[in-house]
C-alpha cells in the first residue's frame, strides 16, 4: 500500500505538470498567439525615419550657398550597428559659413513652442531642426522637405536580413536669393576684423545684393556657444543694430525743410562757427576742429560740406513734428518688411520725450535731431532705403531678399526739384570740396583696361555714441553711377572714427569691385 501510494503520489504530480503545461502552451498559442506573433513581427522589422534634404539656396548668379549631404543608404548593416538607430541624416553644409550667416542665419533642435506654433503644410517632429533666424527661418516652409522610411528585417541578435519596404525622401524646395556671393565676400574680408555692418542694394527694385554684419558666426557649429560672445556675433547690426545716423540724417532735414517751405534754394543761412540754445553751445564741425567758417551757406553747400550751422538752423524753421513727419514717410520708424530679425528704431518727438523721459522738448533737442544725434535711431538698412530714394529719382522700394520677387515700390510725394537739389548735394559731396574724399573723382578700369572715371553721389558721417564713450560711429552711404544708379552702399563701422576716413575707403573698395567686374 506505500509503495501505491507513492506511485499515485508521483503519477498526479506528472499529470497536473503536464496539465499546467498544456494549459499555458493552450493560453500561448490560441489565446494570445497572435499577440505574440505580432510582439514577434514587431521585433524582427525596424523603422527607420530618412530625413529629407532641406532645399538648397543659391546665390542670384547661381551659385551654391547652402546645401545638404544625401542621406547614403548603401550598406544597410552598417546603420544597424549603431544602438537605437531612429533616423539616418542629411547634414547641412553652408559654403563660406561666416561670410553668409547674416544673410543666411541658422537652424536649431525645435523645441516644444516650434512644434505648437508649427504652421507649416509640412509639420515638425520631435528631433528635427527648425530655422531660427535668417533665411533659414524667414522661408523655413519652403525649405523642408519630406522624411522618407525604410523598413528592415532584422533577426533576433540585430543582425540585418533583408530590406521590406523604402519610402524615399523628398527634398525641400530650392531658393534663389538676390544676395550677390561675390560682392558679399569683398564686404566681409573689407571688416571682418571690425564691429560693422554693410548694406548693397540695386536702387529700383529694392533686391539686396550685400548684407554684412561682423563679427560673425559658423551656423553649422553649435550656436549657444555663441550666445556668452561679448561681441555679439549673433546679433545682425545691419538689421538689429540702432545707432544715431549722424550726419547722413541731414537728407532728411534737407528733404523736409525744402518740401515743407521752411528754406528754398536760395536760402542762405551763415556759418557763425557756434549757436547758442540757453546755456547750451552747439557748432560746426569744420569750426570745431579747425576753428574756421565758410560764410554764407545754401541747400547744395550745406549737403555738400555736411554744415552744422545750416542744418540746425533749417532744423529749426522746419520744428519736430515736421522732421518726424518726413522720416517716417521715408521709413523711419517702422520694420523695413525685409523677413529679417529687425529693429525700428527710434525717430523722437516733443510727445515722446514728455511720455518717456518726463521732460519738454528744448530748442537743443532740435538742434540735436537735425544732425542726426540726441534721441534718433536708425539701422543701416534703414539708411541704405533713405539714399535709394535719392537715386531712383523718389521712389522707396520695400527691400527684398530674392531674385525672382517682383518689386514694391511706391512714390514718395517729394517733388522733383527738391530730389535735384539733395541728388546734387550728395554729387558734390563726393567731388573736390566735398566730405566724401575718398570717392574724389572715382576711376575703374574698363574692359578695355583703361581708366574710366564714374560720378558717384554721397554723404558720410560721424555719430558720437550717446554715452559719449570711445570713438563715434562712422558712417558713409554713396549711390553710383550718378546719372544712372546700379547700387546703393551704406556702410557703419561701430566707434570706427570719422566717416569719411574709416567707412570712405571701405566704400571705394567695395564699389571698384562692383564696377570693375561689371566691366
Amino acid at each position: 500500500m506505500k509503495i501505491n501510494f507513492f506511485l499515485f503520489f508521483y503519477l498526479f504530480f506528472i499529470f497536473i505538470f503536464f496539465l499546467i503545461f498544456f494549459i499555458r502552451l493552450f493560453q500561448l498559442t490560441i489565446v494570445k498567439g497572435n499577440y505574440y506573433w505580432t510582439l514577434s513581427e514587431n521585433n524582427r522589422l525596424r523603422e527607420i525615419i530618412i530625413e529629407p534634404e532641406r532645399g538648397e539656396i543659391f546665390d542670384r548668379k547661381g551659385f551654391s550657398l547652402v546645401k545638404n549631404t544625401p542621406a547614403d543608404i548603401p550598406h544597410l548593416e552598417k546603420y544597424l550597428q549603431k544602438k537605437n538607430l531612429e533616423m539616418i541624416k542629411s547634414p547641412r553644409v553652408y559654403q563660406l559659413p561666416e561670410i553668409i550667416a547674416p544673410f543666411i542665419g541658422y537652424q536649431q533642435l525645435a523645441d516644444q513652442q516650434d512644434l505648437i506654433n508649427d504652421n507649416c503644410q509640412h509639420k515638425l517632429k520631435p528631433g528635427e531642426k527648425v530655422g531660427k533666424k535668417g533665411v533659414e527661418k524667414l522661408l523655413d516652409c519652403d525649405l523642408r522637405g519630406i522624411e522618407g522610411k525604410m523598413l528592415v528585417e532584422i533577426d533576433a541578435q540585430g543582425k540585418f536580413l533583408r530590406l521590406v519596404n523604402l519610402i524615399p525622401s523628398q527634398p525641400g524646395n530650392n531658393i534663389k536669393l538676390s544676395l550677390d556671393l561675390e560682392l558679399q565676400k569683398k564686404a566681409y574680408d573689407l571688416v571682418k576684423d571690425k564691429k560693422a555692418a554693410v548694406v548693397a542694394l540695386k536702387p529700383k527694385t529694392g533686391e539686396i545684393l550685400v548684407l554684412v554684419s561682423t563679427p560673425s558666426f559658423n551656423p553649422a557649429e553649435t550656436i549657444a556657444n555663441y550666445f556668452s560672445d561679448k561681441n555679439k556675433p549673433l546679433f545682425n547690426r545691419a538689421t538689429e543694430g540702432v545707432y544715431p545716423p549722424g550726419s547722413l540724417f541731414k537728407l532728411i532735414i534737407a528733404t523736409a525743410a525744402l518740401e515743407e517751405g521752411a528754406i528754398n534754394e536760395k536760402t542762405q543761412i551763415e556759418d557763425t562757427g557756434i549757436l547758442h540754445a540757453g546755456s547750451l553751445t552747439f557748432g560746426n564741425w569744420y569750426y570745431l576742429q579747425y576753428g574756421k567758417t565758410e560764410g554764407m551757406v545754401d541747400i547744395v553747400k550745406a549737403i555738400r560740406r555736411s554744415n552744422d550751422i545750416f542744418f540746425y538752423k533749417a532744423g529749426e524753421k522746419t520744428g519736430v513734428n515736421k522732421i518726424k513727419k518726413w522720416a517716417e514717410i521715408f521709413g523711419l520708424g517702422k520694420a523695413t518688411g525685409i523677413g529679417l530679425d529687425e529693429e525700428e528704431g527710434l525717430i523722437p518727438s516733443a510727445f515722446w520725450k514728455e511720455e518717456t523721459i518726463k521732460d519738454r522738448w528744448y530748442l537743443g533737442d532740435t538742434y540735436n535731431l537735425s544732425i542726426g544725434q540726441g534721441y534718433v535711431g536708425v539701422t543701416p538698412l534703414q539708411m541704405a532705403m533713405v539714399t535709394s530714394v535719392f537715386a531712383n529719382n523718389g521712389y522707396l522700394c520695400q527691400p527684398k531678399l530674392l531674385k525672382d520677387e517682383k518689386p514694391n515700390c511706391k512714390k514718395l510725394p517729394i517733388s522733383q526739384k527738391t530730389l535735384n537739389l539733395v541728388r546734387e548735394g550728395m554729387k558734390e559731396a563726393c567731388s573736390p570740396g566735398g566730405t566724401g574724399w575718398p570717392l574724389f573723382e572715382f576711376k575703374i578700369k574698363n574692359e578695355k583696361g583703361k581708366i574710366e572715371q564714374i560720378q558717384t553721389a554721397c554723404k558720410t558721417g560721424t555719430a558720437e555714441t550717446p554715452d559719449k564713450t570711445g570713438q563715434p560711429h562712422a558712417w558713409i552711404t554713396v549711390f553710383a553711377p550718378y546719372e544712372n544708379p546700379e547700387i546703393v552702399l551704406t556702410i557703419l563701422i561701430e566707434e570706427g572714427g570719422q566717416g569719411s576716413d574709416v567707412a570712405g575707403p571701405i566704400a571705394k573698395e567695395l564699389l571698384k569691385t562692383y564696377f570693375e567686374r561689371s566691366q
